[in-house]
């Protein structure tokens, strides 16, 4: 036996007890006369306590052990003279008697602490120090601990747990495949799987009514703070059911686990609307913890003598409570951020409501002070306040301005990671134009039925019709989304139709699913969330980077085992491939 006892698990009422602990060596002091160690594992830390009067020579073994030592050690609990109250077992400590190096260990690149003098790249590199730290210890326990509650919920409610495969066919719809080739088919490639879609919609032809799976996927698409090539999702499926039965399932899961991981009781979810949330936020996933909605000013400040706004499609504005006083200096700085790239606006127009009752704007050669006071009692903009407006193409200032909402809300600290607004954002458009490619593309994929009272529009007006989705938003972050799905193999032949598939090209890719709805396919619907994110979010923190053991930088690389790698000749002969990369040895 290594250890009888962990780090994190003494207490005085043990004092008296002999104990073996194993761990590493997180710091030591050398007291001239006494030297103290701190032993860590992953359970916490314990102190280790040597007196160079009682025994020498094992004081100064001590002496000589260095950070992160894999050490064992056998002494006696006894009660701690100097307690320390930020740590479990601060009231002991450990007379040490026998200690055991079973590991030397170079002096770490950064140190092991929480606050650590390391970049993310080195960490990175040096992932598995890194997960030594409680930073990131404490994440993989809270993915650990929230994964048991999601199984335990969905289990209580009828749902198994059923594996699908990582080896599939490639499909053209939605990001791009990662590409597996096949070494027994020679010009045959496997597809590594974005989602579980088709196969738990089979499961449910097979009458598994409730099934889920908490997956691994994978999505060769650019990278960003909250995506990796490959990702966690927790997939499910259920038969016989409506909409507002799928709301009402897994809203109850998330309030079980607001109450259980973070102690809140959650209220009802609200619901809003795709086009709702549009015209009111600019976005999908609107973050709703705080307001500022979109005024659109078009008719207002249209046909007067400034140009700009004459010429634009669509002017919409905020309010920024008690912002009025704002500086020259931080109006052209929040100027200057809605022209960066990522926004995208050419300009930014302000209207400052003074405490006199004026108005004072960016624009006023261009418009009398009552048509500011118009604009200002639109926006109910009070005396301090301050109103910004952006103006352009519609969709693409929507876009602008919601970006430049959420950074007010950053600057004002109206985004509390503490607080949690949940909603569902429900009928969304069934599908999208695409103008460079002039054809439609689903908005969630291909197997969303469309609303029953608009599925006649499919033929005639493709664009009006709505659909049967919904996506779970939680403080501005789109933590999971579903629909009810197509059954009926008439209906999916349509919606294969206006996405420009031909009858031979559908069959060719989906064939095996049209074909198995013939065999008495059940009214079905899912929904999948994205686990990853939903750790971030209850964390309140942006990087699901965070909350993976190994993730990969945003070229997509693990620098750790230096992935993605080159391969020999020899494997590419074997998989009868080509290679025209000219460092393979």
């Amino acid at each position: 036996m290594y250890r009888t006892n962990t780090c994190g698990e003494l207490t005085l009422s043990e004092t008296g007890k002999k104990v073996v602990l194993c761990g590493w060596v997180q710091k030591s002091r050398d007291l001239g006369g006494m030297t103290f160690i701190d032993l860590r594992d992953r359970y916490g830390i314990t102190q280790l306590t040597f007196n160079m009067e009682v025994n020498s020579s094992l004081c100064e073994q001590a002496r000589t052990l260095g950070r992160e030592y894999v050490i064992q050690v056998e002494g006696v609990v006894a009660e701690r003279y100097n307690k320390n109250k930020n740590i479990p077992t601060g009231d002991i400590e450990i007379i040490v008697e026998t200690i055991t190096v079973l590991n030397e260990a170079k002096l770490p690149p950064f140190t092991i602490e929480d606050n650590t003098d390391g970049g993310e790249e080195l960490r990175m590199q040096y992932r598995y120090l890194d997960i030594r730290r409680n930073a990131v210890k404490n994440n993989l326990l809270f993915r650990h601990k929230l994964s048991m509650e999601i199984r335990n919920y969905l289990s209580e409610k009828g749902f198994i747990e059923i594996e699908t495969p990582f080896l599939i066919s490639s499909t053209p719809e939605g990001a791009r495949d990662f590409i597996v080739p096949s070494r027994m088919n020679e010009g045959k490639f496997y597809a590594l799987p974005q989602s579980p879609q088709t196969f738990k919609q089979l499961l449910m032809i097979g009458g598994m009514d409730k099934y889920f799976q908490i997956v691994r996927c994978f999505r060769d698409e650019d990278l960003r703070a909250d995506r990796q090539p490959e990702f966690t999702q927790v997939d499910c499926e259920t038969s016989f059911v409506t909409q507002e039965d799928v709301l009402q399932t897994f809203e109850g899961l998330y309030k079980d686990l607001f109450q259980k991981m973070k102690g809140i009781t959650m209220e009802d979810f609200p619901r809003m609307t795709y086009d709702k949330a549009m015209n009111t936020y600019g976005c999908d996933k609107p973050d709703i913890r705080f307001g500022m909605p979109f005024v659109e000013l078009t008719e207002l400040l249209q046909h007067r003598h400034f140009a700009i706004f004459n010429d634009a499609e669509y002017i919409v504005g905020v309010c920024a409570e008690n912002c009025a006083g704002y500086t020259r200096k931080q109006l052209d700085a929040l100027t200057d951020f809605v022209k960066r790239p990522q926004v995208g606006a050419s300009g930014l127009v302000y209207l400052q409501c003074n405490e006199d009752g004026s108005f004072k704007s960016s624009v006023d050669k261009f418009y009398t002070q009552e048509d500011l006071q118009a604009v200002a009692s639109k926006c109910n903009a009070k005396a301090g306040d301050l109103i910004l407006i952006l103006c352009g193409k519609k969709e693409h200032t929507q876009k602008s301005m919601c970006e430049l909402r959420l950074e007010m809300g950053n600057r004002l600290e109206l985004r509390n990671p503490n607080l949690f607004k949940p909603l569902w954002i429900v009928d969304f458009p069934l599908f999208e134009w695409d103008e460079e490619t002039q054809r439609f593309y689903a908005k969630h994929h291909p197997f969303t039925a469309p609303k029953p009272e608009d599925e006649y529009l499919m033929e005639t007006n493709p664009i009006a019709v709505r659909a049967n989705a919904y996506d779970l938003v939680i403080n501005g972050v789109e933590v999971g989304g579903g629909s009810v799905r197509i059954f009926q193999r008439e209906t999916q032949k349509k919606m294969f139709k206006v996405l420009g598939f031909s009858d031979e090209e559908a069959q060719k890719q989906f064939g095996f699913l049209m074909n198995a709805f013939e065999y008495g396919a059940p009214p079905h619907a899912g929904i999948a969330f994205g686990f990853d994110r939903m750790c971030a979010v209850f964390c309140g923190v942006d990087s699901i980077r965070d909350f993976i053991a190994f993730p990969k930088n945003n070229a997509g690389k693990d620098v750790m085992i230096n992935a993605p790698s080159t391969v020999s000749k020899e494997q590419l002969n074997e998989l009868n491939i080509i290679s025209t990369v000219k460092d393979i040895q």
